[in-house]
């Protein structure tokens, strides 16, 4: 039986080396297994690929593919996926943050037939900025009341999955890919490993905060149109309120001829501000989604090989 592990890499020259071993450690205690270890480049401008084609060289497990330029770990994972063999595939990033030494977990938990899926998720952030892991918690609970499955906090994408949840996963065709939601969509039986937070083994992170937040934009406007319902409802409860003030207006200066005299400028100016703040949010929500359509239409590719070698 064939594993794939999947491993995309941006900019990991100084991670790979010390990825390598752990992997060929777990391929060489499950000796039962056959192994390919599918490295993707995307699109590094350090010695990543250099690295990689070194591993390639001495070892014909190690498949790499090279992207034109950088097109995003989900495009990465996507095109692991695609080219993978195995019975079973797992994916684990690069800098050593999805311990290897789980592996033989997962695989005993699918030979057990306990799952389609085992995977890994993260039960403390130690080593990690406050402000990020509060706002990590935070999105989980949001985009959870949002959608129709549930992501758990603090799940990764490194998991163990069988063949047949692999082609469900590949069998959605978006492009613009939200993988921890296509995860928990796609189905299946799912175990979870918990394991603590683990600090990267060489490099930095290549995760700013405005990327994290790009992510999880991504991530709500992928599964949910929970947005759009918000500003209908805003929408609705601003022209009640609206119209409810008519009828007091009315009461008050027509019927009961009471006069405000002092003008309110202020107020009212506030008061329009507001609703326009409402407004170009509205309309910053449906421009979200209308921009993802008109990605989605033009059928890209999610990916551009530059270069690869994927053949034993």
């Amino acid at each position: 039986m064939l594993i794939s592990l999947i491993v995309p890499c941006y900019n990991e020259e100084e991670a790979l080396p010390f990825l390598y071993d752990a992997v060929c450690k777990v391929a060489s205690d499950e000796s039962s297994y056959d192994f390919e270890f599918i490295m993707i480049d995307d699109g590094s401008r350090d010695r990543t690929l250099e690295v990689i084609k070194g591993l390639r060289g001495k070892d014909d497990r190690v498949k790499f593919i090279s992207f034109s330029r950088n097109f995003g770990k989900e495009a990465a994972m996507y095109a692991g996926l695609q080219k993978s063999k195995g019975d079973l595939v797992a994916i684990l990033d690069a800098d050593m943050q999805d311990p290897p030494s789980l592996i033989p977990d997962m695989i005993r938990s699918i030979e057990n037939d306990e799952a389609d899926i085992v995977a890994a998720r993260r039960v403390s952030r130690e080593g990690e900025p406050r402000i990020r892991s509060f706002f990590a918690r935070k999105f989980y609970k949001i985009i959870n009341r949002m959608i129709e499955v549930e992501i758990a906090d603090g799940a990764r994408d490194f998991r163990l999955m069988k063949r047949k949840v692999v082609d469900a996963i590949l069998s959605v065709s978006e492009r613009q890919r939200f993988s921890k939601g296509i995860f928990a969509w796609v189905g299946f039986r799912t175990k979870w490993i918990e394991h603590k937070n683990v600090e990267r083994v060489a490099g930095e992170t290549k995760w700013s905060f405005w990327k994290l937040f790009k992510y999880a934009v991504d991530g709500i406007v992928s599964f949910t149109v929970a947005p759009l319902r918000f500003a209908t409802y805003a929408g609705f409860f601003f022209a009640t309120a609206g119209f409810v003030y008519l009828i007091y207006y009315f009461i008050r200066a027509i019927i009961l001829r009471i006069y405000n005299d002092v003008p309110g400028y202020p107020s009212l100016l506030c008061f329009i501000l507001f609703i326009g703040g409402l407004i170009l949010m509205a309309l910053g929500m449906l421009g979200e989604y209308i921009g993802r359509t008109f990605i989605e239409v033009k059928q890209r590719p999610v990916y551009i090989a530059a270069e690869e070698e994927t053949d034993a």
